[in-house]
């Protein structure tokens, strides 16, 4: 048995036999002279080329949009601009008639070129970018070389999908009935891989770096998507440990099935506010399924993460209204665009800093960009009247933000005005609060808007001084930190002074022991992934109020995390069970 460790990207545990998808090797590209008078040839291959690629993907496109929607339609408008880019069919056509060389070798070095300077950048989404030049270069490629393309819709069993990498189309057209799970040794939590398989409920552990090129064919091959484990040719012991593992999830699955239909009221009578973290439009039916009762988290970069150019107002506006119709009537607060630090995104302008962590990120990066704020603040005004709307702001630190984005709203709603487009006038307003500045003055930010939502993902982070992406110290990402615990505590009690209610969207807010701490505190709402819902509802439900208080007072008395955690464990282990 071998045991391989990557990003987990995509939760749940499947085994099966590998399908070592090779459509990502290099093919054998031809090198041959040829002459002046067989240019013109060489020129009408590419062109009939081009248009049969153009085909394929429009094909795609059209699938991507029947089944999924508009956005993810997306990626393949995308590519149909590389496809038709003048400038590339321009380098590409005195390239060939410069070296006299066949086109399929011009094609292929063009493609190299561009590819080396993106991933040269070193930008892990620009490098994400690589991945389309690269999609769209092999389909001309293999038209050009009569070569047929396996595609995986066409998977007749149950596979365990090993990769090196997996394009846009790939994810789009696979059969996702047969793909039981995916190891892949590029992507990570951002890459289009690892967003489509959060969409369609596939355990995937990306970012092997070079491990999945071990994997043969017919490997039996179990994949633990929550840690990241990859078990290949397990020994006897080990799948079957797994396999009472799978067991005991599914049995705790219909458990907390049953809950998921009950609201997360405590035992003396306090509701509770569950609702679910979504990235694409898709998770909207798991959101219901699982029992949330709203979205209290939805991230819109996902929008901007195709590659081309940022989205227009109009298919902003199509992704929000349609979560907004899915959820009917249900709550949906949807974050304004949060990039930099760890997420770039390809075509904006987000250079390359030193720290970026705490550089030009987020809101910061929004109020510098004002035509491409102001395209999403409409956006998002217009889709407000489809369904119960909020509008949250991204790393606040202080007032001077806050009041420079209320003003940017401000100035979308005249402009919304002024072309008679219909907009919630008292659309909910509020900020995430991840900036230790913005927990110290929430009394300050709490005047201005409707609501907090604390983000502890970043909050943790900032607060303790700890990169939670540096395995030589994400030991240190510790929820349950004195001080991390003081400075939630302040924001629910700053905000409730100001009488508006304080919510959860970090990952925080998804572990059933700081659930009951958080409730003691006073937490409004919990937003987490759609998957976690019924666990926290069912600790909710198991506890009152008055003793969640008593727990949360004595978690603010003891002085580190470890002292926490023991007592957390030892008060609630007869209610509480956490994930696997």
């Amino acid at each position: 048995m071998r045991t391989l460790q990557g990003i987990p990207a995509s939760p749940g545990i499947a085994s099966g036999p590998a399908f070592v998808f090779l459509d990502d090797e290099e093919p054998m590209i031809p090198r041959y002279a040829v002459t002046g008078r067989e240019l013109d040839g060489e020129w009408d291959r590419f062109v009939v080329a081009v248009g049969k690629a153009k085909d394929d993907v429009k094909a795609m496109r059209d699938r991507a949009t029947r089944e999924m929607g508009q956005e993810h339609a997306a990626i393949f408008d995308a590519h149909l601009l590389m496809l038709d880019d003048p400038e590339v069919h321009d380098a590409i056509e005195v390239s060939l008639r410069s070296s006299l060389l066949n086109i399929e070798w011009i094609v292929f070095q063009y493609e190299q070129a561009i590819v080396q300077r993106l991933e040269g950048l070193g930008d892990p989404v620009l490098q994400e970018r690589s991945v389309d030049v690269h999609d769209i270069t092999k389909r001309i490629l293999n038209h050009l070389m009569l070569k047929e393309r396996f595609s995986l819709a066409d998977l007749a069993s149950d596979v365990v999908l090993i990769a090196k990498n997996l394009l846009p189309s790939d994810m789009i057209s696979m059969n996702r009935q047969r793909v039981k799970a995916i190891v892949m040794d590029a992507g990570g939590k951002t890459s289009h891989t690892a967003i489509l398989a959060r969409a369609f409920e596939i355990p995937a552990v990306l970012g092997l770096g070079g491990g999945a090129r071990s994997i043969k064919n017919d490997d039996v091959v179990i994949v633990d998507g929550t840690t990241g484990d990859v078990r290949v040719e397990p020994d006897v012991q080990t799948f079957e440990r797994y396999g009472r593992l799978r067991e005991r999830m599914a049995e705790r699955e219909l458990d907390l099935a049953s809950i998921a239909e009950m609201p997360a009221t405590t035992l003396d009578g306090k509701d509770v506010l569950i609702q679910a973290n979504i990235e694409v439009p898709e998770e909207t039916e798991s959101v219901l399924r699982h029992g949330a009762t709203g979205i209290g988290l939805f991230r819109s970069e996902f929008l901007f993460l195709q590659p081309g150019r940022a989205p227009s107002e109009e298919a902003q506006y199509a992704a929000y209204s349609r979560v907004l119709e899915s959820m009917a009537g249900l709550p949906v607060t949807i974050r304004t665009l949060d990039v930099g630090g760890d997420k770039v995104v390809p075509d904006l302008s987000v250079f390359e800093e030193k720290n970026p962590l705490l550089g030009w990120r987020a809101i910061r990066y929004c109020l510098s960009d004002m035509d491409l704020f102001q395209s999403q603040l409409r956006a998002l005004l217009r889709a407000s009247v489809h369904g119960d709307a909020r509008i949250m702001f991204p790393m606040i630190s202080g007032p001077v933000e806050l009041d420079q984005a209320i003003a940017a709203l401000e100035v979308a709603k005249l402009e919304c005005r002024k072309r008679h487009q219909a907009f919630r006038e008292d659309l909910p307003v509020g900020i995430m609060i991840e900036v230790p500045s913005a927990a110290l003055i929430a009394d300050i930010l709490a005047t201005r808007v409707d609501f907090f939502s604390i983000g502890t993902n970043d909050l943790i982070q900032y607060t303790i001084a700890v990169d939670r992406g540096n395995e030589k110290v994400a030991y240190l990402h510790e929820p349950f930190h004195p001080a991390v615990l003081r400075l939630i505590k302040r924001v629910i009690d700053d905000g409730h002074a100001a009488g508006i209610p304080v919510s959860m969207c970090g990952e925080m807010a998804s572990d059933p022991f700081a659930a009951v701490v958080l409730l003691g505190l006073g937490l409004d709402a919990f937003s987490m992934s759609a998957v976690s819902v019924p666990d926290v509802k069912r600790t909710i439900r198991s506890i009152s109020f008055a003793e969640a208080q008593t727990v949360a007072l004595e978690a603010l008395r003891l002085t580190s995390h470890q002292e926490t955690e023991t007592f957390l464990a030892r008060r609630l282990a007869d209610r509480v069970f956490r994930s696997e």
